[in-house]
């Protein structure tokens, strides 16, 4: 018996050497507001634009290339995290897109970098003035920097109308009246609109060569293919198609004439190993730079000796982390340069092609730069699912830790047809494995990247072989002896969310509890609510989850959907929603909390009345983190940091839901559906 309280007590020992040697670091290292960060060069390269810290929320600010940061002058004062920004082509205007507390209706707006105010911030002009639409950006021109091609839904909510917009006046012009089930537009070097798609209900995408007001149909995908173009060629005669149509099955680039449909391939993987990735022209001479392919990394093939030199010459600076051309002047003279990797707080240099002068302009996070050497390496790994399908994914182990019998969080990504996990810094990751916990991220069935088979695979198999990938992983992670089995939590955001409910709901011994963000709970509800501008991917969704129309896809959406199969829920659970989201709903969450609450589960609820489809300010942020790691520390007994600023205290209370008081009323729809079950 003394022996074994010896060896405990040497095990003890050993851990909280570990604890001590590798501090718990401050969650707003993480999540808080970096302190500059979205450089942009101006077309010219005399100016740098970027976002900081305003009243609280990150905006843009400006300074010339030549003056410290401290010189810098605010240029919004918006009181939401923007969507992006960019800078005309004549550096006349800043454009930026915002949506009212996550509720996707973005609108256009344009800030006049120069202007000078002797107090506050330069006015910011809504170029798109209209309630309840979503502006998108088709084009902005080159020829005269004060026009947009941009697509607005205010005629009709499912589709875009073409519109000119001045960006100066805000003078908006219809180009084209949408009544064609148009998805996109398509424009060629000179400016000239050339291809439209069109998605039938079907799901089937057909491009059409535009000549004058005929349009002519060239190309025809199915909804389980992927075809869209690139950009176009020297001559501005042919278009660069990347498709997977047919018989291929990664995607490959083809050169395409529309007017003859003549299509010639020009490349593909030359690993075979991943679809198409990415194509990079010169926008004055039209010619090729690189092609990029991303596996377990992404790899560049390049075209331009120039180009390969300035990058194997800023790779030598920066050995073992991954540079990459952030932003430029418009002759390609200068450059922001990007570094970072998996395990380091990435940093901005200028640098100038011609003379190779590399200047240090920011680190986005210094204090977390500080602490740099505790930050944890992310390694690809694969695993065989339960019908043998190899599964891509990334592992993180705690630093210090000895790899074996670790609490594991599997975090599961969103989507979930298209999107992938990608090597790299993550804030999550590194978070979670500060906290001490193996962080798994499978890019199970379905997710982009790895062909049309892998993709389609997740067909019809929410729940089914698509959990499998997620659940034969941490199956793998025991077998290696990596996870402790009584101490694996599932995780995520979106599709991450509902994996995490129907981790839950239909393999209950697997978990020992699940963190739900915006995850929907109830497949019929989910796609009853979709905005309507999604109504063109209406077909795609049905090919997803099933078609609510006809009685097997009834069944099979009922026998997928985690609230049918609450009884089978024995484990904790943390629900995080936004209650303006516009995909996944507040009605998701409240229906499987109010489902757990009546059979006395237990269930947490964080409801932010300021966010959308994911948490954007960092306040909330940091409160959903903060309880997030109680909710693990208590489970699964990984480190948390007990102590937060004042503001976030607040908020998180603000955030916390008493569930006792959860209220749902179904639609009718849902009751038909619900008593035919």
């Amino acid at each position: 018996m003394k022996n074994f309280f010896y060896v405990l007590l040497l095990l003890i020992g050993v851990h909280t050497a570990q604890a001590q040697e590798v501090p718990v670091l401050d969650r707003a290292l993480f999540f808080g507001n970096p302190e500059i960060s979205g450089g942009q060069l101006s077309p010219d390269g005399k100016w740098i634009s970027f976002t900081k810290e305003y009243e609280g929320i990150m905006n843009i600010w400006v300074k010339k290339i030549d003056e410290p940061f401290e010189k810098a002058r605010p240029l919004t004062n918006s009181k939401r995290p923007l969507n992006g920004y960019f800078w005309t082509e004549d550096g006349k205007y800043i454009l930026y897109v915002k949506d009212n507390n996550g509720d996707e209706n973005m609108n256009i707006f344009a800030v006049d970098p120069m202007a000078k105010v002797t107090k506050g911030v330069p006015e910011s002009r809504n170029i798109t003035p209209l309630k309840d639409v979503t502006a998108s950006i088709y084009m902005a021109s080159r020829k005269d920097p004060d026009l947009l091609m941009i697509g607005l839904n205010n005629r009709d909510k499912a589709w875009h109308d073409l519109y000119s917009v001045k960006i100066s006046t805000g003078e908006l012009k219809k180009i084209y009246e949408n009544k064609d089930r148009i998805t996109s537009y398509e424009f060629d070097w000179d400016e000239k609109l050339r291809v439209l798609s069109k998605t039938d209900d079907k799901g089937t995408t057909q491009f059409f060569y535009k000549e004058g007001d005929k349009l002519t149909p060239i190309y025809e995908t199915l909804v389980t293919e992927s075809a869209y173009i690139s950009n176009w060629n020297e001559d501005n005669s042919k278009f660069y198609l990347v498709t997977n149509k047919g018989d291929l099955d990664k995607s490959a680039l083809f050169l395409m004439d529309p007017k003859t449909k003549q299509i010639t391939k020009i490349e593909s993987d030359p690993k075979d190993k991943v679809d198409f990735g990415g194509l990079f022209l010169d926008r004055n001479t039209r010619k090729m730079i690189y092609t990029s392919y991303t596996g377990d990394k992404t790899e560049y093939y390049w075209k331009d000796k120039a180009w390969e030199a300035n990058y194997k010459f800023l790779q030598s600076k920066f050995p073992g982390r991954e540079v990459g051309f952030a932003s430029s002047t418009n002759d390609y003279s200068k450059f922001l340069v990007s570094v970072g990797g998996d395990k380091y707080a990435s940093e901005a240099y200028f640098f100038d092609a011609k003379t190779k002068q590399l200047i240090f302009q920011y680190t986005p996070r210094t204090e977390l730069k500080k602490v740099e050497k505790y930050l944890a390496a992310m390694t690809p790994i694969s695993y065989k699912s339960s019908d043998g399908l190899e599964i891509p994914a990334y592992l993180t182990l705690p630093v210090g830790s000895s790899g074996k019998n670790v609490p594991v969080v599997v975090l599961v990504h969103g989507g979930p047809k298209g999107p992938r996990d990608y090597w790299g810094y993550n804030s999550t990751v590194q978070f979670l494995a500060n906290r001490g916990y193996a962080v798994l991220q499978p890019n199970f069935r379905a997710s982009g990247g790895y062909g049309k088979k892998f993709q389609n695979g997740g067909d019809l198999q929410w729940g089914k072989l698509m959990q499998d990938d997620i659940t034969w992983g941490v199956k793998y992670l025991i077998d290696q002896g990596i996870a402790d089995k009584n101490k694996v939590v599932i995780m995520g955001g979106s599709y991450g969310g509902y994996a995490t409910l129907a981790g839950l709901a239909f393999t209950p011994d697997v978990y020992a509890a699940g963190v739900d963000i915006v995850g929907p709970s109830n497949l019929f509800t989910l796609l009853d609510s979709v905005p309507a501008y999604w109504e063109s991917a209406r077909a795609f969704l049905y090919g997803m989850v099933g078609d609510p129309k006809t009685e097997e896809g009834k069944k099979r959406m009922h026998d997928a959907s985690p609230l049918f199969s609450v009884d089978k829920i024995n484990k904790p659970l943390l629900i995080v929603q936004g209650a303006n989201d516009p995909r996944v709903k507040q009605a998701e969450a409240d229906q499987i909390v109010i489902a757990l609450r009546d059979k006395g589960k237990k269930v947490n609820y964080i409801l932010a009345d300021d966010e959308g489809h994911g948490f954007r300010k960092p306040v909330n942020s940091m409160a959903m983190y903060a309880e997030t790691e109680k909710f693990l520390a208590e489970v699964i007994g990984g480190r948390y940091q007990k102590e937060m600023p004042e503001n976030v205290a607040k908020r998180l209370k603000e955030m916390t839901v008493d569930i006792s008081k959860v209220t749902y009323t179904p639609a009718k729809t849902e009751k038909a559906v619900g008593a035919s079950k």
